[in-house]
């Protein structure tokens, strides 16, 4: 089974980049992120027509989420965090696949920080943290699939110094990260490549893809149910050099059944 996110900047306009990508590698499951697209402007039947059922979240011009299935509708479980129900960014939702859970998620940028917007970077999390220990407790497989906005370690960033004060990098989100994995969640691409020096998303400005200087903030996180079938995990980084892409590529793991 292979399981992948792509944050996909904008679904309408990248669209066939979208489904080439989804003609070519076939995963079982994919989540999008960034659909910059209102409810009723989701491609729902250019992707139905490549074999896909979704359910998706969307926002006007920011934002938006969504949840792919090969050959399969996912059932609906929740969209949007709970403990905030004035909070209006359609950041995440959630679906069963099958025996699995998938919740895709496209966590806050957070610039400038400190400042307002980091301040409900951190609340949301800390919403996230909590749903996260709740799933958990179902003892059912689950991934958390998507867009983290964080970047966990050194190893994750071109140059660290220059990012000690993004809102990507503060020690307050890395604490987030790391407080993930002490509740039991594995980083299912660090776990299987420790020391490579991997990046999921590069900037547009200043040639950073051709010169790799990128970053790895695009996630999936396996609960332990589903971290013992995990076999293999990378990145599409050919996908980032193709014409008119998105800033990231997608990333995706493999399970055994």
């Amino acid at each position: 089974m292979r399981i992948a996110t792509f944050n996909i900047n904008g679904v309408n306009g990248r669209l066939a980049a979208l489904l080439r990508w989804l003609d070519e590698n076939k995963p079982d499951v994919a989540c999008l992120q960034e659909l910059k697209a209102p409810q009723d402007r989701f491609p729902e039947a250019a992707i139905r027509e490549v074999g896909y059922g979704a359910i998706w979240h969307g926002q006007s011009a920011w934002n938006g989420v969504a949840i792919l299935a090969r050959g399969d509708k996912p059932v609906e479980r929740r969209r949007g965090l709970p403990g905030d129900p004035d909070d209006p960014h359609s950041r995440y939702i959630e679906a069963q696949v099958g025996e699995l859970i998938v919740g895709c998620l496209y966590a806050p940028n957070g610039n400038p920080a400190p400042g307002p917007k980091f301040d409900y970077k951190l609340k949301w999390y800390a919403r996230f943290l909590l749903h996260a220990e709740e799933l958990l407790a179902e003892e059912r497989p689950v991934v958390l699939a998507g867009d983290y906005n964080i970047i966990p370690t050194d190893l994750d960033v071109y140059v660290p110094d220059r990012w000690r004060d993004d809102a990507l990098f503060r020690p307050e989100v890395r604490t987030a990260y790391r407080y993930m994995l002490d509740q039991g969640w594995t980083d299912a691409l660090r776990t299987l490549h420790p020391d490579a020096r991997i990046y999921t998303f590069w900037d547009y400005l200043r040639r950073r893809f051709d010169r790799d200087a990128g970053l790895r903030i695009d996630h999936l996180m396996l609960n332990p149910i589903l971290a013992q079938r995990l076999v293999a995990a990378g990145v599409d980084r050919h996908v980032r050099a193709r014409e008119k892409p998105s800033d990231h590529a997608p990333v995706w793991v493999e399970l055994r059944d």
